[in-house]
């Protein structure tokens, strides 16, 4: 089992304004061949993350299939892009 922890910190952190707030984490996938990474950051940092019309999200879809398939088990890596919900005090009492 890959750390993709290690694998995706070092390709988002130059993206994103708090790094050491992304939460990365494998989730099972459809089959044993695929893998779903979930990507958790706050909303700024999300949208850098995907970027205008999800050209960065592409292309880091594109680096993480190049690692699925850099060894012999030729995993399907997918990604996905959420933000952390901040919950909001309201001054009415």
């Amino acid at each position: 089992m890959r750390d993709f922890e290690a694998l995706l910190h070092p390709l988002i952190d130059p993206l994103i304004e708090k790094p050491d707030a992304v939460m990365i984490r494998e989730l099972p996938g459809s089959t044993e061949r695929d893998v779903t990474v979930l990507i958790v950051a706050e909303d700024d940092d999300t949208a850098r993350l995907i970027g205008k019309r999800g050209a960065v999200a592409n292309a880091l879809r594109e680096a993480v299939a190049i690692i699925g398939k850099a060894d012999d088990t030729n995993v399907r890596i997918h990604l996905k892009f959420e933000s952390f919900e901040e919950e909001k005090e309201s001054d009415g009492e």
